[in-house]
């Protein structure tokens, strides 16, 4: 049996990491007063044009009747907006402010600036193919 026979399943190498990042990323967040689903949907919404709450719901994987309360943060606290589709009252389309902007773009840069903490254990050029590598898994999911 070879070495890479022996080697853990990639979801109990992954899992680790996966929580040191959220547990990095949690004071960052809170620091600029926004929920990893509040920063979930002004990435979603930041660059992209307007998005009813059906749509932002399934490009983020979310249940469309669970980020109802997010929703109501981000917009309570001036991230986002909402209005009414003048096609369709029912519907709301969703916009991120340039305050949304603003936050999500400071949290991006605080949260980049702790993942390169964390990966300057590792050579650049490993640190380079790492992130090629997810990005590629990421696409493709």
């Amino acid at each position: 049996m070879s070495a890479e026979d022996e080697r853990p399943d990639l979801a109990a190498m992954l899992h680790p990491l996966v929580r040191e990042l959220i547990a990095v990323e949690l004071p960052i967040l809170a620091d600029h007063g926004v929920s990893m689903w509040g920063y979930s949907v002004l990435t979603a919404l930041d660059g992209t044009p307007v998005r009813t709450q059906a749509a932002l719901a399934e490009a983020i994987g979310a249940d469309k009747t669970r980020i109802i309360a997010t929703l109501d943060e981000l917009q309570d606290a001036g991230l986002i907006t909402r209005i009414p589709d003048p096609d369709d009252r029912r519907v709301r389309l969703l916009s991120i402010t340039p305050k949304g902007t603003r936050i999500r773009r400071a949290v991006r840069s605080d949260i980049r600036t702790r993942e390169d903490q964390l990966l300057s254990a590792l050579p650049a050029a490993d640190r380079r193919a790492f992130i090629r590598i997810l990005r590629t898994l990421h696409e493709r999911g």
